[in-house]
């Protein structure tokens, strides 16, 4: 992505000295070469790194790091928790167990990092809230959290209703419950945070670098325009762009927007919401609203499941201010009185790369046991992505531990329909949705067939949001 910076990446840019990492120019040899400069190809190049400091890491970057989805999503840093009966299901209990602690352990190790590295980043581990805000959706986490609890894994509390609209900062939320296993960051300070340190750790960046091609032989061969790599292990951290290189990814995901609007910063009014400050907080809609505070006295406010792609392709509005950005202020506005006449000073949005169980998922490349993959976190990737790191970190320096065996590294879990279908489909569910959760709001009973059409997308599992 060129030209336009989201609003979180254009702050991050402008309170750094860094200069841009040069393109790379002929060919140069690696052990590990890693296509990404978001948070999973940054995490396996330090978590390589920090296991192996011999080996020579490259890492390509088609624009600047941070640029994709890690510089421009909602800063929300979440666990996989509710995620539970899914990881039942697709992995067995002690498995799912397992990638719950797991995911709890990353927010830790995230907020350590960021300390022990001086990342400015605005990392608050203030923990999550999940509200609801229709009658509808009161008690919608009750069966996850009583699975949590029969298996020793519960972090959350139900809060008093006046709590949990004091800490979520509106009188619009019905009911909410609490964990303190959540955070909030500045995604862009922490992707540009993370190319620092990798720099430092002796990884050579390579930005405005876009593959050109990849030739999958025994040392696998990455040519970009004006040089080519050649490496023993290739890790592809592309996310929603793996469709582009490799058309077998094509019906593994969907590629969906989630849009964001940020106001100016009045923290005087922030203070006046009552909104917790570093909170993170989700609805319990389908396609989530999400929000929190930031440290100068802003509130971001974002939703998923917008703008669709036809063949999990990139579309121009994936790099633009955001579409819905009247219709976001407007409910921003409605979650938080006092700053409906406060200003919106950027909107925009990006694609989330959401695969049918809402997980990710990592393998190996058509078998080529040198190269390995990781895509579909669903809109959940801020902290995700550390366990995303310490997967394709283990698999590319060939080791044997709980990563490699689990069987989130047995590739995709299932197929979207092929086009026209997945595309048609996709807007009929959206549009359902859309009417399902309107008439909740009004308090109506939405038409059966809204509901039936609906159940499609939760039978995946709800999209988390960063």
């Amino acid at each position: 992505m060129r030209g336009f910076r989201p609003f979180w990446l254009e702050q991050a840019l402008a309170s750094e000295k860094a200069a841009p990492a040069p393109p790379l120019a002929g060919p140069v040899r690696a052990d590990v070469c890693i296509v990404g400069g978001g948070y999973t190809g940054l995490w396996t190049a330090l978590q390589i790194k920090r296991q192996a400091p011999a080996k020579e890491v490259v890492l390509l970057e088609s624009d600047i790091c941070g640029a994709g989805a890690s510089g421009r999503n909602g800063g929300c840093v979440l666990s996989w928790a509710t995620k539970f009966k899914t990881l039942c299901r697709l992995f067995g209990l002690d498995e799912a167990a397992r990638l719950v602690r797991a995911s709890e352990q990353a927010i830790d190790e995230i907020g350590a990092f960021v300390r022990e590295h001086r990342i400015d980043c605005d990392f608050r581990h203030e923990g999550v809230l999940y509200t609801a805000i229709a009658n509808a959706h009161v008690g919608s986490t009750d069966a996850v959290i009583a699975d949590l609890a029969a298996h020793g894994l519960n972090s959350y509390m139900t809060l008093p209703v006046d709590e949990a609209r004091r800490r979520s900062g509106t009188v619009r939320t019905l009911a909410g419950v609490y964990s303190s296993r959540g955070a909030t960051v500045q995604p862009a300070r922490l992707v540009r945070g993370l190319r620092r340190v990798a720099m430092e750790m002796g990884v050579r960046i390579y930005e405005n670098s876009p593959v050109v091609a990849i030739e999958a032989g025994v040392k696998p061969r990455v040519r970009v325009a004006r040089g080519a790599v050649e490496t023993d292990k290739l890790v592809l951290a592309v996310n929603a762009w793996m469709p582009e290189l490799f058309k077998e990814f094509e019906r593994t995901i969907v590629v969906v927007s989630s849009d964001m609007v940020v106001t100016e910063p009045r923290p005087e009014l922030l203070a006046q919401t009552g909104l917790a400050a570093g909170l993170a907080v989700l609805d319990s809609r389908t396609f989530v609203y999400y929000y929190h505070s930031t440290e100068d006295g802003r509130i971001m406010l974002g939703k998923g499941g917008n703008t669709f792609a036809y063949r999990a392709r990139m579309l121009p509005v994936f790099d633009q201010p955001s579409p819905y950005r009247d219709s976001l202020a407007q409910a921003l506005g409605e979650f938080f009185p006092p700053y409906a006449a406060v200003p919106v000073v950027a909107s925009w949005n990006g694609p989330s790369d959401r695969s049918t169980s809402g997980l990710p998922f990592f393998g190996r490349l058509r078998g080529h046991h040198s190269i390995f993959y990781g895509l579909g976190y669903s809109g959940n990737g801020v902290g995700p992505s550390y366990m995303g790191g310490q997967i394709l970190s283990s698999l590319a320096l060939g080791q044997d531990n709980a990563w490699t065996m689990s069987g989130i590294v047995r590739g995709s879990r299932g197929h979207f329909p092929p086009e026209p279908f997945r595309y048609a489909g996709s807007l009929l569910v959206r549009g359902a949705i859309r009417r399902k959760e309107q008439a909740e709001d009004a308090g109506r009973v939405p038409a059966r067939l809204d509901r039936a059409l609906a159940r499609l997308a939760d039978a995946a599992g709800k999209a988390d949001h960063d």
